[in-house]
């Protein structure tokens, strides 16, 4: 789909693309190839877009993989995405994507997502389906630069942080490459990159271990100018702490931004296993 055509179905159907929506379509054929190419698609593969727009990405799509899901939010590119995609590997759902992952939970295990994400809500409907018990095998991704990089991050990096360690839990960063905005129409005010993300072939933690994760990181970020023990303090046994901390010769004076996350992988299986044999005594 070019430029042009965009331009012509928006006159013609009188659709004025919303912001708030982060309605920004990538038209370039050349793009919209290396995205394609770098989900690595075959006919036996199932994908999740989210936010198809006009339908470049998914025509792509349905000619590369066995079976597409889309959810779109505006009501609009709805109605035109069901005439112009009459196929059985084909379903739409008019919906917001986010509520949607959160209101009906289902097996992505053996799903590939594969979408130029609004922007608004990029970051939360990537932890949805990361943290999500059968999560996809593989997400390839276009983002907002900024979002982009604090996916790719490790410690000590500007961008690291809670979306990271999140994230990265469960997926292995694998490529990326930025898009110039004006494969976009219109155009974002902002620099945007698509990024590849690869399950772990193992999972680092147990199940029951997940949440404690979270609620790990999630505190040791609350305020990144503070020493993370003190914060950890809130939720743990200081003796517990400051055995778990000189066990992974981490210094009490540390900062959460300057630990790995294997260490906090560490961490969180150390402090668990101090909660399940308090548990048991």
């Amino acid at each position: 789909m070019k430029l042009s055509d965009m331009r012509e179905i928006l006159l013609k159907r009188d659709i004025q693309l919303t912001k708030s929506l982060g309605q920004n379509f990538l038209h370039d054929a050349n793009q919209l190839q290396k995205i394609v190419g770098a989900a690595e698609l075959s006919k036996t593969d199932k994908v999740l877009e989210i936010g198809p727009g006009l339908g470049p990405l998914t025509e792509l799509l349905l000619e590369n993989a066995g079976e597409v899901l889309a959810i779109e939010m505006d009501g609009r590119l709805v109605e035109f995405l069901r005439e112009r995609f009459s196929n059985p590997y084909f379903t739409l759902l008019h919906d917001d994507a986010l509520e949607f992952l959160r209101r009906e939970p289902r097996d992505w295990s053996g799903w590939k997502l594969v979408a130029n994400l609004p922007y608004s809500v990029a970051s939360p409907i990537l932890v949805e389906l990361a943290q999500s018990p059968r999560r996809p095998e593989r997400m390839v991704t276009t983002l907002q630069l900024e979002v982009a990089q604090r996916l790719m991050a490790r410690a000590d990096d500007d961008d690291y942080g809670v979306l990271t360690l999140l994230v990265q839990l469960d997926y292995e960063p694998r490529d990326s490459f930025k898009i110039p905005a004006d494969c976009f129409f219109p155009a974002p005010n902002v620099d945007s990159m698509c990024v590849v993300l690869q399950l772990r072939a193992r999972p680092l933690l147990a199940d029951g271990q997940r949440a404690a994760f979270v609620k790990i990181v999630k505190r040791a970020f609350s305020q990144r100018r503070k020493m993370m023990l003190k914060l950890l303090k809130q939720d743990w046994a200081v003796d517990k702490l400051a055995s778990a901390f000189a066990d992974l010769k981490i210094s009490p004076q540390e900062r959460a931004e300057k630990l790995s996350l294997e260490q906090f992988v560490k961490l969180t299986q150390i402090l668990s296993s101090h909660r399940d044999a308090e548990a048991q005594s």
